[in-house]
């Protein structure tokens, strides 16, 4: 429990807010495959960052703009997100007597919160309140880079630096000192893959989630991109070479 508390505040900490971020030095390029014109997202990767966001992330942190269904879009089948929802006691209600009642999670759920209310978070984690990841790569300066680097920036401080009581050294940072210990240790996870589970991977892998969960729609708006530049391309042309037959017989 302690684990899980340090875990909430420590992240509510980390993602404090985009004045906090900006204070932070500018995060390296991690050269994510999502990134760019035509970035897209690694299927492979979506599903293993998932199951870090599912087995270390969802104790304190909700995705409340996430349905389950919206995980068929990351590779996995019906039948395995009809059974990761089920997993999920989802308050429903009221029934016939005006009472609420819990019931497994269906597809079009939303994820489940960790904690009932903003009130139950705060009381469950001395006070601090753990934000929802839905869309934090949006919301912090630095974006998919930032949360990578905070996430592997557990080093050592340098000589003559002072790390306070429950504190610990974060490269990335603002001010360098944060609550969140390093959450992310080698193989603590076993991926369905075989992918071997390094801190490097796990960041990398749910930093890649987290970048998909904010911008679901990103792969089909460049892809539609892609085709009205083509069409713009095809139809400059024809335009030209109207252009050039009906002016061809004028004499200057």
């Amino acid at each position: 429990m302690r684990i899980v508390k340090a875990l909430a505040v420590a992240l509510s900490l980390s993602f404090a807010g985009p004045a906090l971020a900006a204070e932070a030095p500018p995060p390296p390029d991690a050269r994510f495959g999502f990134a760019g014109l035509f970035g897209t997202f690694d299927r492979g990767a979506l599903q293993r960052g998932f199951q870090v966001y599912k087995e270390v992330c969802s104790a304190c942190h909700s995705m409340r703009l996430l349905s389950y269904r919206n995980l068929l879009d990351i590779g996995l089948t019906d039948e395995q997100v009809r059974a990761i929802a089920a997993e999920y006691q989802i308050t429903d209600g009221p029934n016939e007597d005006g009472e609420m009642f819990e019931r497994p999670g269906r597809l079009s759920d939303r994820f489940r919160r960790p904690f009932p209310n903003e009130q139950a978070a705060r009381a469950a984690n001395n006070g601090a309140y753990p934000v929802d990841l839905s869309v934090i790569t949006k919301a912090r300066a630095g974006g998919a880079n930032y949360i990578h680097a905070l996430l592997t920036g557990y080093v050592d401080p340098p000589a003559g630096v002072e790390v306070m009581p429950g504190m610990n050294y974060n490269a990335w940072f603002p001010g360098h000192q944060i609550a969140m210990p390093n959450v992310l240790n080698p193989g603590q996870l076993e991926f369905a893959d075989g992918t071997e589970a390094t801190v490097e991977q796990m960041s990398r892998d749910v930093t890649t989630f987290l970048a998909w969960a904010a911008e679901p729609e990103m792969e089909r708006r460049r892809q539609m991109g892609v085709k009205v530049l083509i069409f713009l391309a095809i139809l400059g042309g024809l335009v030209y070479a109207t252009k050039r037959k009906v002016w061809a017989d004028v004499k200057h």
